[in-house]
């Protein structure tokens, strides 16, 4: 007898995979976004060394060690639930899907917790406003709704199945 593999843990794994990988995307850029990109783009002309030195100057901050801690905890999140899957001895795809995709709705409140100290302090330190200067934030936070509807979608399609 010719076994195929189990193609049901195969696609969870690869779920996996692609929801890591999108994970620790995201906890990346959303980094890059509160300590290189939004500062450069609130501040142009600026080098990034000009704005902390100013930041610094005029008491403020970005806030990196918790922007940095965040994208660790998103990456190692990631790597936690691609390592479960793994583990894991029947993992449905539907169900690593819809864990991935609710940590990818969950990382823009998150996101928008550690980015807001450095969103004032560059307000602060420029005479700018808070928000997203930057297109990437607003970027992330489309990613997030995006991951918001696919799940509401994966809910109301499996309601629908059930009641079938």
């Amino acid at each position: 007898m010719v076994h195929g593999g189990n193609v049901p843990k195969r696609r969870a794994v690869i779920a996996a995979g692609i929801g890591s990988a999108a994970l620790a995307a995201y906890s990346i850029a959303g980094a890059f976004q509160t300590l290189v990109w939004n500062p450069l783009a609130a501040v142009p002309g600026a080098t990034l060394g000009e704005i902390y030195a100013a930041l610094d100057d005029a008491d403020e901050s970005l806030g990196a060690p918790r922007v940095i801690a965040w994208s660790v905890v998103g990456v190692a999140l990631a790597a936690v639930a691609l390592i479960a899957a793994i583990l894991a001895k029947a993992p449905r795809a539907s169900c690593v899907i819809a864990g991935y995709l609710a940590l990818i709705v969950l990382a823009a409140p998150s996101h928008w917790f550690v980015a807001f100290t450095g969103g004032m302090g560059i307000a602060d330190a420029f005479a700018t406003s808070g928000g997203d200067h930057a297109p990437w934030g607003g970027l992330l936070y489309t990613a997030s709704g995006l991951a918001l509807l696919a799940l509401v979608g994966m809910a109301v399609q499996g309601k629908w199945l059930r009641s079938a």
